[in-house]
């Protein structure tokens, strides 16, 4: 009995850490997201004369 018990606390510990684990990948992967959004947006573009069509 008392390797069974062994047996599920070690499964215990590898679930715990495997959910640590994915935890952390998910909020690294939004916060990713959130800054990609903020890199799009049209306030962080400059204007190039070099790529503008001449106006007439």
């Amino acid at each position: 009995m008392e390797t069974v018990k062994k047996i599920c606390k070690i499964i215990a510990i590898v679930v715990a850490v495997a959910a640590a684990v994915a935890g952390v990948v998910l909020l690294v992967k939004k916060l990713q997201e959130k800054k990609a959004l903020n890199a799009d947006s049209e306030e962080n573009y400059v204007s190039c004369s070099c790529c503008e069509a001449p106006v007439k």
